[in-house]
């Protein structure tokens, strides 16, 4: 079976060059794939962009140290999915509640941006993450990258699938794809996405969540 992670992954010629630049630069950076974080049993799987370079590729957990984290690890606090607002290290006591935390792509990718053929490579261990975590009936795609990843992990074209900020589509199995603007630093500081659009998303993942599985699927 296909692990969810690999620390020594070096699929992608770009990724893993640029990771051995920027690891020469930066000596004290992780500077490696960085592994799924949250609850192994999670029933809400978040799926974001790729690491960014002075926040999980510094410190190996996703959406830890960077501007995106802070709307992101706030709002699970409100919505009582996780025990802390923020998230400083990966050794800091942050644990998350009912909800784990992934990437499209694993690797920082150079100015953010990864290519379309790194996506589909990374799909692999996003595939195995989905078909090893049984109890995941939500899944929180930040921005169309992460949304178009999900739908390839589940073998479903995008077209018949559109990105929208607060879209849910039915997947197999029960499980409803929830979209939501990335919330970068660029998305919050335009006000394309704001704290009371993203809170309302997460707060419509929690209420999927309890909802009973045929009323949650029915939408």
């Amino acid at each position: 079976m296909k692990s969810i992670y690999d620390p020594g992954c070096r699929r992608c010629a770009r990724l893993a060059a640029f990771l051995d630049s920027v690891r020469r630069e930066q000596p004290s950076y992780f500077c490696k794939p960085v592994a799924p974080f949250g609850d192994p049993q999670a029933s809400l799987l978040i799926v974001g962009l790729a690491p960014g370079m002075h926040g999980a590729n510094r410190t190996g957990r996703p959406f830890t140290g960077d501007f995106a984290g802070i709307l992101l690890y706030q709002t699970l606090h409100k919505f009582d999915l996780s025990n802390s607002p923020v998230s400083v290290s990966a050794d800091d006591p942050l644990e998350l509640i009912r909800a784990r935390i992934t990437n499209s792509v694993k690797c920082l990718p150079p100015q953010n941006k990864p290519l379309p053929v790194e996506v589909k490579e990374c799909n692999l261990y996003l595939q195995a993450e989905l078909a090893q975590s049984p109890e995941v009936r939500v899944i929180l795609a930040l921005g169309a990258i992460a949304h178009v990843a999900v739908l390839r992990a589940h073998g479903l074209r995008s077209g018949a699938y559109r990105f929208a900020h607060g879209a849910e589509h039915a997947l197999s199995g029960g499980r409803v794809l929830l979209d939501s603007y990335h919330c970068s630093r660029y998305n919050t500081q335009t006000r394309r996405l704001t704290t009371p659009m993203f809170e309302a998303v997460v707060e419509r993942a929690v209420a999927l969540l309890d909802a009973p599985p045929q009323a949650a699927s029915r939408r």
